[in-house]
């Protein structure tokens, strides 16, 4: 599968175009589906944030109103409850897949419960995250993105890049997300950490990985004494 992992959509002509490139064609002829589960599990975005995100009414992290051919709402949470003939084949089908931001760990639960962790291999579809739906492509979050605790603990996700992301770095209304922090934050992480703006996204393909930015970012080596 192919990843377009971003801090906070499709923020600017850059991450644009590498968007139109993984699908292979414009926007305006692809489907995609919309996820928006992350959003419930955290305190600062709930029903609204999810709703704003469905209805592409969210300019600060362009997603749904980007001008899809088709759009609809897969939510996680519903999944176990109805057979899988009645949603897999329309993932199976779709160009890409956009992915709420929230919690990640809370996300990477109802990923895993409702099949859709499994199915993601062998999809053709573009993954492109938003914040928490970036990260929780990572081995680990770090502790300092543990909100919402899973059954099991820890900060584990799903391990599908070998890299961890700190998103909305030095973000005016996110102080806490200093490039001080996400070195901190590094420090605790057994693999490598991107740190990244608003304004960059990460795209792997077949394990590849690039930045695209138009903001600033940096790499933290992963601390192999953990």
């Amino acid at each position: 599968m192919r990843f377009l992992l971003t801090s906070a959509g499709i923020k600017n002509t850059s991450i644009h175009d590498v968007l139109v490139d993984l699908l292979g064609k414009p926007i305006a002829e692809s489907s995609a589906l919309c996820i928006p589960t992350a959003a419930y599990g955290h305190p600062m975005a709930g029903p609204g944030a999810a709703w704003r995100f469905i209805s592409g009414r969210e300019p600060r992290c362009p997603m749904c109103e980007l001008g899809w051919k088709s759009l609809g709402v897969l939510e996680l949470t519903a999944l176990p409850s109805i057979d899988e003939g009645q949603w897999v084949p329309m993932v199976e089908e779709s160009d890409a897949l956009l992915v709420n931001g929230g919690d990640a760990l809370y996300l990477c639960y109802w990923m895993r419960q409702s099949g859709l962790a499994d199915l993601l291999p062998s999809l053709r579809a573009v993954w492109v995250g938003l914040s928490g739906g970036s990260m929780v492509m990572a081995p680990n979050i770090g502790e300092d993105f543990v909100g919402w605790k899973p059954p099991s603990g820890g900060d584990e996700a799903l391990g599908l890049v070998d890299f961890a992301m700190f998103p909305h770095l030095d973000h005016e209304d996110l102080p806490d997300n200093s490039m001080v922090n996400a070195e901190k934050w590094s420090a605790s992480l057994p693999v490598p950490g991107y740190a990244i703006d608003d304004q960059t996204a990460i795209k792997v393909t077949d394990g590849t990985v690039e930045v695209v930015s138009e903001g600033h970012w940096k790499l933290f080596s992963a601390n192999v004494s953990r």
